[in-house]
């Protein structure tokens, strides 16, 4: 890069801090710092629902299955769009409306008003545990960006990626400590547009043409299996529905968002225009970008040749333009991640238990240390992966095996206990971590078919749920919509 594209990337960071610093402090209460003064429009939520579901994890891991599979890798983001509007038509109303009457601040307020407290800390554990994890992801995603782009030499004869953790690490916390969803919000907006006008009207034309001489170039340089949208396997696809359209029903970010909107109509355009932003746009955009990668520098890790590309074959100026929007895009779903995280120990943990009478100063003071405390755990936990894909897939597989069966339960079944959702919880989410952890392998011909941990956790999840649910039933049964 450029000294002009340095010089543009530090003044676009500065832009973005600036932002998250001018709403803090304008926050008031905790409705400020965490649902956005529940009075934000479908355009913003939109965006930012994009900038925090795909993000800077989802983007580098997206050009990592493009440089390696090709188009076919945009099956991953189509889930996103599933996932979106099945939330949209199915979710929303029900909880909006919830939201309308009890002003909710987390995902698990809504368990709690349908199973009670303990199914509610049980929540708050898996979810602040989860986004714990994900937020490693998009350390790791901004430590990949700046050691290919940025931070290329490293102090004190370190490694350059680990560095940029460190780096990275630094600037989110700081980040996420001064700001609140408003500031995300905002600022999602902003990088996102500039993302992706980014991409479409300049780094992909610059390079497709520019660098490689056009597609038939690019069609001789690839394998022809990277031009087919078949060239992935079933189980492939079944893997990615299973792990990621139900994190649309789980995600703490996501229901922030949705408490965060004005009303039903405002949340549902949201979520449509987050689903189309993802696919086809991000997909395509994203995949294609890294087959570009691919042929321009063939023998890096697959993860690294976006990064790659940005730093060296755009043009003066862009560079350090896209380079700061993925940074920013990596930042927001971080802090978002660190605030969920944070949200659910602080509101649903620590302030139930001790802290009934805090003043909202007091839980923001509090909630910005233990946002300290998650971003040094994420540091931790990013140095030990080494492909941000897998840290954010490992992540969502360990929350919605156990939290999606009693959500879809809370909405639909008026039998659902909370012995039932208990049972699910623990039993859904342990087999699926003692299985990524390789504590224990599903036997036989089942364990060879190749299914994520995550299809398995779900199954003994739902048995469990409706077994306990059936013994030990709930005194007053009920779901949301009876209310």
């Amino acid at each position: 890069m450029n000294l002009v594209d340095y010089l543009i990337f530090g003044l676009y960071m500065a832009g973005v801090m600036a932002m998250g610093i001018y709403f803090y402090l304008r926050n008031r209460d905790r409705d400020d710092y965490y649902v956005g003064g529940r009075e934000m429009g479908s355009g913003h939520i939109g965006f930012s629902i994009v900038a925090t579901d795909v993000g800077g994890g989802f983007s580098i891991g997206l050009g990592g299955l493009g440089f390696a599979m090709g188009v076919a890798g945009s099956w991953l983001l189509f889930t996103g769009l599933v996932g979106a509007w099945l939330a949209a038509v199915v979710l929303i109303p029900r909880v909006k409306a919830l939201d309308t009457r009890l002003n909710l601040l987390t995902y698990p307020d809504v368990l709690r008003h349908r199973y009670g407290e303990t199914v509610a800390l049980a929540a708050a554990v898996v979810s602040g545990l989860g986004y714990l994890g994900f937020t490693a992801g998009q350390v790791l995603a901004g430590a990949k960006l700046a050691s290919a782009t940025i931070i290329t030499q490293a102090p004190w004869g370190l490694d350059p990626l680990q560095f940029s953790l460190l780096v990275i690490a630094v600037v989110t916390v700081a980040y996420t400590v001064l700001g609140g969803l408003k500031a995300v919000i905002y600022t999602d907006t902003i990088q996102w547009a500039v993302l992706i006008v980014g991409l479409i009207a300049v780094a992909l034309p610059v390079v497709l043409w520019g660098e490689l001489g056009g597609i038939a170039e690019l069609r001789r340089a690839l394998p022809p299996g990277h031009f087919s949208l078949a060239n992935v396997t079933v189980v492939q696809l079944i893997n990615w529905a299973v792990t990621i359209i139900p994190i649309w029903f789980v995600g703490m970010t996501l229901y922030q968002r949705l408490f965060a909107c004005r009303d039903v109509a405002t949340a549902r355009r949201a979520w449509y225009v987050a689903g189309l932003l993802e696919y086809p746009v991000m997909a395509f955009m994203g995949v294609f970008l890294g087959m570009c990668a691919r042929v321009l520098f063939p023998e890096v890790e697959p993860e690294m040749g976006l990064p790659l590309l940005i730093s060296n074959a755009l043009p003066v100026g862009i560079a350090g333009l896209l380079a700061a929007a993925y940074f920013s895009a990596i930042m927001s779903t971080a802090d978002s991640c660190m605030m969920a995280s944070s949200g659910n120990l602080v509101g649903d943990v620590l302030q139930r238990r001790f802290g009934r009478h805090w003043s909202d100063q007091r839980a923001l003071r509090v909630s910005q240390l233990v946002t300290f405390i998650v971003g040094a755990v994420a540091l931790l936990l990013a140095s030990q992966f080494t492909k941000v894909l897998d840290i954010i897939l490992s992540t969502y597989s360990f929350m919605v095996s156990g939290l999606l069966v009693p959500t879809l339960g809370a909405l639909f079944w008026s039998r659902a206990s909370a012995a039932g959702a208990i049972a699910a919880i623990v039993i859904g989410g342990g087999l699926t971590l003692s299985l990524e952890g390789g504590l224990w392998t599903v036997p036989g011909a089942l364990g060879d078919v190749g299914l994520a941990p995550t299809a398995y956790g779900l199954v003994a999840s739902l048995i469990a749920f409706v077994t306990v649910s059936k013994a030990r039933p709930d005194e007053h049964a009920r779901t949301l919509e009876d209310d």
